[in-house]
């Protein structure tokens, strides 16, 4: 006889059937126990700051316009090509220094012609003299009438005005000849030089303009509502593009009233020649409203979600330390942090390092800064005695900085007695 094969489908049940009371006696095994518990997160170490009020500097960083104080538009007093630039942007003169020379030909040929008019006017003066006297002579023998010594002496007068017309063309025309070289007219740096060689100028060219070395003014807009409390003499601060500080002064001046357009006062200081800055350069500017006594927290530290602030406060909780997302008031940033207005006081303690892993009520643990002392230590021991022995040893340590460091060490010895 064939051996008789159950059903595919009655196979595939017996197969479960035998799976399930595999893995019942697998629990049965186990005593039933239920899964262990999940263990709680080590506590996250943080770096706190200790509140405490300190000369808090409200202050607003903005960027001003540095203009010179007497700045010089130089231009040509005569027309001509251009023969030669003797300056570069930037560089600094003295007064009187030679800055364009310009081909002024046509100023010498006027300056020829002139000279020749003045001989002409001086001849003809000479000849006016001489005929005067002859007709003097005459009258004075009868043989000329007064008409004729009044005619001859105002041909003398027209003579001697025509030879001072002709003298003073002669000195207009040797200045603009000497014009043709254009001299520095006050010390300070050159501006851009707008002219080359080969240029045509005229007495309405800007050739180039001179910076006096007296110092820049320095002005900056501020916000209406800040220029309320601000007075004359405030510190103004000049920085660079890192935030070291350039210059220290004081505000001079403060706008009586706002521009219409961007509602910001204009206020002004000096900034003294020297320190590399130029006119027309603009610059960062920190200037100084007030300085208070107030807890003040670094901006690091500051959490912001939804429009308002929060701080991590450390305090206790069931003998151990947690933090507390605190919401709080912040005032003016200033160099060292935010004014904190409300919400914290003195004495609390704020996180100020990890702050994007910590939650509200999450247990920490701080610890010390950067820089703080460590210690270490050994200890030895040993022992004897019959069959067994013991012993124990400690030591301590301390370390450099400000913390102290302790360590214990442990011995244990054996030794073997007779029976």
């Amino acid at each position: 006889m064939r051996p008789v094969t159950p059903p595919r489908r009655t196979r595939f049940a017996l197969v479960a059937a035998l799976l399930a009371a595999a893995a019942g006696a697998a629990g049965c095994g186990d005593g039933g126990a239920a899964a262990p518990a999940a263990r709680p997160a080590p506590p996250r170490p943080i770096q706190a700051l200790t509140m405490a009020p300190t000369q808090a500097r409200v202050t607003g960083d903005y960027l001003g316009t540095l203009l010179s104080r007497a700045s010089v538009l130089v231009l040509p007093q005569v027309s001509g090509y251009v023969r030669k630039v003797h300056v570069r942007p930037g560089q600094v003169v003295a007064a009187g220094a030679p800055l364009v020379d310009i081909d002024a030909r046509e100023e010498g040929a006027a300056l020829a012609s002139a000279a020749a008019q003045a001989d002409s006017a001086g001849a003809s003066l000479a000849l006016a003299e001489q005929s005067r006297a002859r007709v003097e002579a005459l009258f004075r023998e009868g043989l000329a009438t007064a008409q004729e010594l009044d005619q001859r002496r105002a041909d003398v007068a027209a003579a001697q005005a025509a030879v001072r017309a002709a003298g003073a063309q002669v000195a207009q025309r040797r200045v603009a000849v000497g014009n043709n070289v254009v001299r520095a007219p006050v010390p300070g740096v050159i501006g851009e030089v707008a002219t080359r060689l080969g240029d045509f100028v005229t007495a309405s060219t800007r050739l180039t303009t001179i910076a006096g070395e007296d110092g820049l003014e320095l002005t900056v807009g501020i916000p209406a509502a800040r220029a309320r409390g601000l007075a004359l003499g405030a510190p103004v601060e000049v920085l660079t593009d890192d935030d070291r500080l350039l210059h220290r002064g004081t505000a001079f001046f403060i706008g009586a009233e706002a521009e219409p357009r961007t509602q910001l006062v204009a206020v002004k200081t000096m900034v003294p020649a020297g320190l590399g800055l130029r006119p027309g350069e603009m610059v960062r500017v920190r200037v100084t409203y007030a300085v208070e006594q107030a807890l003040q927290v670094p901006a690091l530290a500051v959490v912001r979600q939804g429009g308002a602030a929060f701080l991590f406060v450390v305090g206790e909780r069931a003998g151990a330390l947690v933090v507390e997302r605190r919401p709080v008031q912040l005032g003016a940033l200033g160099p060292d942090g935010f004014v904190v207005a409300a919400g914290l006081h003195a004495g609390e303690r704020v996180a100020v390092s990890s702050i994007q892993q910590l939650r509200d009520g999450a247990a920490v643990v701080i610890e010390p800064a950067p820089g703080a002392g460590s210690g270490s230590g050994s200890g030895a021991g040993s022992g004897s005695g019959a069959g067994a022995g013991s012993g124990a040893g400690a030591g301590s340590g301390v370390g450099s900085g400000s913390g102290v460091g302790s360590g214990a060490g442990a011995g244990s010895g054996a030794g073997s007695g007779a029976k």
